[in-house]
């Protein structure tokens, strides 16, 4: 079971880059402490990069807050002119780290997402953007687009990625909902991908949308931390809102759903900060223990807080 510790950070609104929401919460592996990035909103509600250092014994103890974003949003036009959404951190031989990012285009009644590359070659304080377009974007298998890459290299040098990939929209109540589902991709270079054709967690009767995919491989077998909702109300009623899910693979393909296996819900308590939702999980290891990063209510309006794994 996931044993929930509380919430680690939420902005305060004094950084202008940061007045709202630490959403998609990635952790990042230092020698003496943990950098927690996340996506963070200023007052026009745009989302940049940045990040958080704690203490790997007690993530709650803060012990540096960077002051400005790590990764600045694109020009007029392009994919991300109005938004750039962490997603996932990849060392590179070379000391680079590439940083695989969500760009946002506000549409004029929606949004419109794509798959951006940036790269650090300052070990993960400021990141450029390496190409002008998109790695990845709306296409024959991507209807309206694709977003929020986990991305890990195999043993035999393949790149493999799963990412959300939004199918269609319903008009409810007289606001066009998108649903997504989660996908899958391979690639000799990380930059350019080919896209499987089985779908890596498919509709169904409750799962509209999958949030931010979070993948490991454990004993050789490929895991899954993600959160899954239903298209209807999901921002008011708290039966329809994110959840988080577990699921498992033997070829990072095809995978099954062990939901049950997930170890972790929404508070009963409705003062908790998980209470609405529980969303955008992340999963990472130190000194043999187990930790699980994890939004809560309104899509990490209240911040991010953690759970450590107790058999």
């Amino acid at each position: 079971m996931w044993v929930k510790k509380g919430v680690i950070y939420k902005p305060d609104g004094s950084l202008a880059h940061s007045q709202s929401h630490a959403q998609v919460p990635f952790a990042y592996k230092h020698k003496d402490f943990l950098r927690i990035y996340f996506s963070t909103r200023d007052n026009s509600t745009q989302s940049r990069p940045t990040f958080i250092d704690v203490d790997y014994d007690d993530p709650k103890k803060i012990l540096y807050i960077h002051d400005k974003p790590v990764l600045e949003l694109g020009g007029p036009g392009e994919y991300d002119e109005t938004g750039a959404m962490p997603a996932w951190f990849v060392d590179r031989p070379n000391g680079d780290i590439w940083l695989y990012y969500t760009g946002w285009n506000r549409t004029w009644n929606s949004y419109r997402l794509s798959m951006g590359l940036s790269v650090s070659h300052d070990g993960g304080i400021t990141f450029k953007k390496m190409f002008r377009g998109p790695i990845m974007d709306r296409s024959i298998q991507n209807p309206l687009w694709a977003a929020q890459p986990s991305v890990l290299i195999d043993d035999d040098g393949t790149w493999r990625m799963w990412y959300i990939s939004g199918h269609k929209c319903e008009m409810i109540h007289d606001y066009p909902e998108p649903y997504y589902r989660a996908q899958s991709a391979t690639s000799k270079d990380g930059i350019h991908w080919e896209i499987s054709d089985i779908p890596t967690l498919d509709f169904d009767d409750f799962l509209h949308a999958v949030g931010r995919p979070s993948v490991f491989k454990e004993d050789g077998i490929y895991k899954m931390y993600y959160s899954y909702r239903h298209s209807r109300d999901y921002r008011t009623d708290r039966n329809q809102s994110y959840r988080l899910g577990y699921a498992e693979s033997a070829d990072g393909t095809t995978w099954e759903r062990k939901d049950h296996l997930v170890g972790i819900e929404k508070s009963d308590n409705p003062e908790d900060f998980d209470y609405e939702m529980i969303d955008y999980a992340n999963f990472y290891q130190h000194n043999g223990k187990r930790y699980l990063l994890y939004n809560g209510n309104g899509f990490g309006a209240a911040g991010f807080g953690y759970a450590v794994w107790e058999d």
